[in-house]
């Protein structure tokens, strides 16, 4: 491994100098966000319907009670054997959700596979996010690609959808893919600009739901 060695004062000024470069994209980060909040809102129909651990449901109940909903569409299937690694390592990164709800968030998953078998792998997985069986072809409405976030408003009655991300827009919002960008072997994906000789695979292949990355982990 290539790694320069220097004095704790050289340390000091290339990390004061680095410090500032992390300020501007922070105060980008922060400009991007108010640009967000700012978005146009497109309506969508409330009455879409889902099914989840209690019965019925439709999309306005999924706010349970709170004016803004955060979706993720997990890829999770009907009869799947092998679920979404990338999905559930998304999933592994949200958190406890009382921090959302205090701020008047309510968060849930929704996928195309029955609820028997969501609230099976839920709990092999031991997450407690509410998750909801798609029956009504919301995804498809929403023009999911694979994976997918989405931010809803609730209006009164109406359902106004408000940002939609997917791809690494997702990752950007965990706190795995944060942690590891700050270390020295970054992500260890070949896609990455990093110094010779640090390790490198193909992206995604390293990822597993947890449990599954073996004894050495």
């Amino acid at each position: 491994m290539t790694m320069t060695v220097v004095s704790q004062q050289e340390w000091d000024e290339a990390s004061a100098a680095f410090r500032e470069r992390e300020k501007e994209a922070t105060r980008a980060r922060d400009a991007l966000a108010a640009a967000r909040r700012r978005l146009p809102a497109v309506e969508v129909d409330p009455g879409y319907r889902f099914v989840g651990p209690d019965g019925g449901a439709t999309l306005a109940d999924l706010f349970d009670g709170r004016p803004q909903l955060v979706l993720y569409h997990h890829m999770l299937g009907p009869g799947d054997d092998d679920p979404c690694a990338d999905c559930c390592l998304f999933t592994d990164n949200v958190g406890h959700l009382d921090h959302l709800r205090a701020r008047d968030v309510t968060f849930a998953l929704s996928s195309r596979a029955p609820i028997a078998e969501i609230e099976a792998f839920r709990a092999h997985m031991g997450w407690d996010v509410p998750w909801y069986e798609d029956v009504d072809g919301f995804r498809d409405a929403m023009r999911v690609p694979g994976f997918q976030l989405d931010v809803f408003l609730r209006d009164g009655d109406r359902v106004l959808r408000t940002y939609s991300t997917s791809g690494r827009g997702v990752e950007a919002l965990g706190s795995t893919w944060t942690f590891l960008d700050l270390v020295p072997y970054g992500r260890q994906e070949t896609w990455e600009d990093t110094p010779a000789g640090r390790p490198q695979s193909a992206p995604y292949v390293w990822w597993r739901r947890h449990g599954q990355y073996g004894p050495a982990v």
